[in-house]
């Protein structure tokens, strides 16, 4: 059991955690109003999309590659949704409506990933180009499917998924740590999951030692889009609105906390655990910097800062343990 909870937390944990806790203590002193329950409940419902669209991109990056249409997906999995809503009356449209919708919306969001997935494993493209075309394709398809504009006036009941709780916990919050225990499972327990290590270390090796490499590979970003279609719908029911455009500034951001979480940016190593603490260290410094009345650039750029001294910390710890075991 201690095993299985080492494997599970990793090395980078302990550091993660402790990190969190400063950041959290820092900006506690700074500003009475962190912790309180209005600040931390605004946390907890803004944490669980950029959550759900870090899970999308932690895959593809875990096989070695990349998914750089996450956001787009997301949005037109979104409109799915809405068109299936307006057909049945809207503001007016009932629970049926919704389940249908959300079903088409998963589907989108499915599709749109299995085809990049088919393309990358069977034609030998590379994913950052095809990803690349299928953001461009989804973002000209949307603006042209909503002419640039915003599609609102949901039923009131999607209020509850994107602002409800249960038993105080942010309904957008359980879905994202069901999602994160989902994924965790899938990586560690599963042939799948063994699967996309072997080919993010090694794809050669992995067709010569048997697996479906191509299957695999259709599978990872069949999965992306399906998770950025739950990310697209928590979205809408969250902004009461579908919109191309939104949001667009977390493409970078998904990549720094898999990064910051441990993920080998080259594909083969990573853990589910680390990313969700490197996406609450993302969060308390967005809302810190936020109360203290730091510019909403400033966020971006310290989390660029990040990425940087994440890599540059990385670097100089594999070149300590390298010249550890030569002197050993």
């Amino acid at each position: 059991m201690l095993e299985r909870l080492k494997s599970a937390l990793g090395p980078e944990t302990p550091p993660l955690a402790g990190f969190l806790v400063v950041v959290i203590v820092a900006f506690a002193a700074l500003t009475p109003t962190f912790l309180t329950q209005a600040n931390l409940s605004s946390m907890a419902f803004q944490m669980p999309v950029l959550g759900l669209l870090t899970l999308a991109m932690l895959v593809p990056i875990l096989s070695g590659g990349l998914n750089l249409a996450i956001i787009y997906t997301a949005n037109i999995s979104g409109l799915a949704l809405a068109w299936t809503l307006i057909q049945f009356g809207g503001p007016e449209a009932g629970m049926g409506a919704f389940i249908l919708g959300s079903g088409f919306a998963l589907l989108v969001g499915a599709a749109s990933g299995a085809l990049m997935g088919l393309v990358i494993a069977y034609i030998g493209a590379h994913p950052i180009l095809v990803s690349l075309a299928m953001m461009i394709f989804l973002r000209g398809l949307g603006e042209f499917l909503t002419r640039g504009g915003d599609i609102s006036g949901f039923p009131p009941f999607m209020n509850t998924l994107g602002h409800g709780l249960i038993l105080g916990i942010p309904v957008p919050m359980i879905l994202f740590l069901l999602a994160a225990l989902a994924w965790h499972t899938m990586l560690k327990r599963t042939p799948h999951g063994f699967s996309v290590y072997m080919i993010g270390s090694n794809i050669r090796a992995a067709e010569y030692s048997g697996l479906h490499t191509k299957r695999t590979l259709t599978l990872i970003y069949t999965i992306s889009g399906l998770i950025c279609a739950v990310a697209g719908i928590v979205m809408a029911a969250r902004f009461n609105s579908v919109r191309v455009g939104h949001g667009e500034a977390l493409l970078l951001v998904t990549v720094l906390a898999c990064f910051l979480g441990g993920v080998d940016p080259f594909g083969g190593f990573g853990r589910v655990l680390p990313v969700v603490l490197a996406l609450m260290i993302l969060q308390a410094l967005s809302s810190g910097l936020n109360l203290i009345g730091a510019n909403q650039h400033l966020s971006t750029a310290v989390w660029g800062l990040f990425l940087i001294a994440v890599m540059a910390l990385r670097f100089l710890g594999t070149r300590w343990r390298t010249r550890r075991k030569r002197s050993t």
